[in-house]
């Protein structure tokens, strides 16, 4: 898809060139004061009239008239040029790729050179331009009728630079891997339940594996009962679709130590049980998978880029129904660790699958665990739908995982666990612990409950209730499904690589 080129851009034929252009007092120099002058300074009379403006997140489509063979211009605005940031410059890319895209063209370049400034190499902004590329760019077909007017996706982009040609081809291919990873989270999560079972989810991690090396395995109620999962036997029981334990490893290394557990909630559809949602409340919840989702597209970035680092991703998966077999607020079950569960909730489901997924990641000798999921609705009303929620027994590793979301641009904020907190979630009279002990601290409660069973294994929790989609379109994306955590779990095991180098 990109052809990294050491030309004179504005001597060769595009369909569409984008610029970056940055916020200062001489806004075209170089190679781009020889294109202003190619020109006749139109471009910097249009500067002056406010046609074209390097303000962070504008872009503006010019026609070149014939005055250059490419026959359109397009100027993302990159702000002050001594504020420039890697990822607002990806969101200014994107709002100029989504312009672009409007033209339907099949080939465009960038000028890459015009986006370097002292905080942004050229690696940065190759990375950056094809990541926000690939986010961008995205759009879920769903299930419509094909239209007469057939969409035209660009197929293949011509880099200009004047930066070495193999590390700039490393660079792209980073940051678009990091887009179609996060893509493809983004297509389960918006896929309907119907249409994505623990089954479907199944094959789909057969796939990964086959396409990528993966060990596989999927272990079936059978297996389920042999092993004592009765956290997630008990959410299946009202389903007549069939549970699956999903676990996909990848090995780096000769000897099988030193493993990151990714653990992800797969409730491909979730009615609440007997604790039974509103029917507004309802809607949506086809992306309570969205915690797996995000493993998988993680798994789908590690496949290509290829970490030296031992990894193993487990997802339970289930969906969460009403009928005269479903468990009930009032049982009391026993997870595969041995701990009893007095089941108060039946909505609070997520962290009885994550439960017995958190034991078998560490059969699978998983050194230290993230589990991601679209838990609780108390960590929106703690912090909204733009910041993801973490709980951890460990600061040291939970470090590793904020820098390597920093890394992707996904924000997260840490909420405390107390023993207070410990002492309420283990608050039952009749079993171990407790999976509902109220509405105060919510989101507290759920994570803390998981963290029962990561024991003393170093452990991150990740909330995504709030970010796992949105309803409003933006520069790296449309409404929808976000495919969040996806880059922050694949970063963490890149990150983990390089530090342990």
């Amino acid at each position: 898809m990109f052809i990294v080129k050491d030309e004179r851009f504005f001597e060769q034929e595009e369909e569409a060139v984008i610029i970056g252009l940055y916020d200062r007092p001489l806004k075209f120099e170089g190679e781009l004061a020889k294109l202003d002058e190619a020109m006749n300074g139109q471009l910097t009379e249009l500067v002056k009239e406010g046609d074209i403006s390097a303000k962070l997140n504008e872009a503006a489509v010019i026609p070149a008239l014939g005055r250059i063979p490419a026959k359109r211009l397009i100027f993302a605005g990159l702000g002050k040029e001594k504020q420039a940031d890697f990822h607002e410059m990806k969101e200014a890319i994107g709002t100029a790729v989504q312009r672009m895209n409007k033209l339907k063209l099949a080939s465009a370049a960038v000028v890459l050179d015009s986006f370097v400034c002292e905080n942004i190499s050229a690696n940065d902004a190759a990375q950056a331009f094809s990541e926000a590329f690939g986010l961008s760019s995205y759009k879920f077909k769903g299930y419509k009728q094909p239209s007469n007017d057939p969409e035209q996706s660009i197929e293949r982009i011509s880099v200009y630079t004047n930066a070495e040609a193999e590390e700039i081809k490393a660079a792209l291919h980073v940051g678009y891997v990091l887009s179609y990873g996060t893509n493809s989270a983004r297509t389960l999560v918006n896929m309907p339940a119907n249409m994505l079972t623990a089954c479907d989810m199944a094959d789909y991690a057969k796939k990964l594996a086959d396409t990528y090396g993966f060990e596989v395995e999927i272990l079936e109620k059978e297996d389920m009962e042999k092993l004592g999962m009765g956290a997630l036997l008990a959410v299946n029981k009202g389903s007549v679709e069939r549970p699956k334990m999903i676990t996909l490893k990848y090995q780096a290394q000769e000897e099988w130590t030193d493993v990151l557990g990714f653990v992800g909630k797969g409730i491909t559809f979730d009615t609440g049980g007997y604790s039974i949602k509103p029917k507004d409340g309802l809607v949506g919840m086809k992306t309570d998978m969205g915690g797996a989702a995000a493993v998988l597209g993680a798994m789908e970035i590690i496949g290509e880029l290829k970490p030296d680092q031992n990894i193993v991703a487990v997802i339970p998966s289930t969906d969460n129904m009403i009928s005269g077999e479903a468990f009930k607020p009032d049982d009391v079950i026993t997870s595969m660790s041995g701990k009893t569960i007095e089941v108060l909730n039946t909505d609070a489901e997520g962290r009885l699958v994550l439960a017995d997924a958190m034991t078998y990641a560490k059969h699978h000798k998983a050194d230290y665990l993230v589990d991601v999921a679209t838990l609780t609705g108390g960590v929106v009303v703690a912090l909204g739908t733009d910041k993801t929620g973490a709980i951890t027994n460990n600061d040291t590793f939970f470090e590793e995982v904020l820098e390597a979301s920093k890394e992707a641009g996904e924000f997260i904020w840490q909420l405390p666990l107390t023993e207070k907190d410990k002492k309420r979630i283990r608050s039952s009279k009749i079993a171990d612990l407790n999976n509902s002990p109220g509405r105060e601290g919510h989101a507290i409660m759920g994570g803390g409950f998981i963290g029962e069973f990561a024991e003393g294994t170093p452990w991150v929790h990740l909330d995504i209730a709030g970010t796992a989609d949105t309803n409003k379109a933006g520069a790296l994306g449309p409404s929808g499904a976000t495919g969040v955590m996806a880059r922050t779990l694949a970063l963490l095991a890149m990150r983990r690589m390089k530090n342990e180098g």
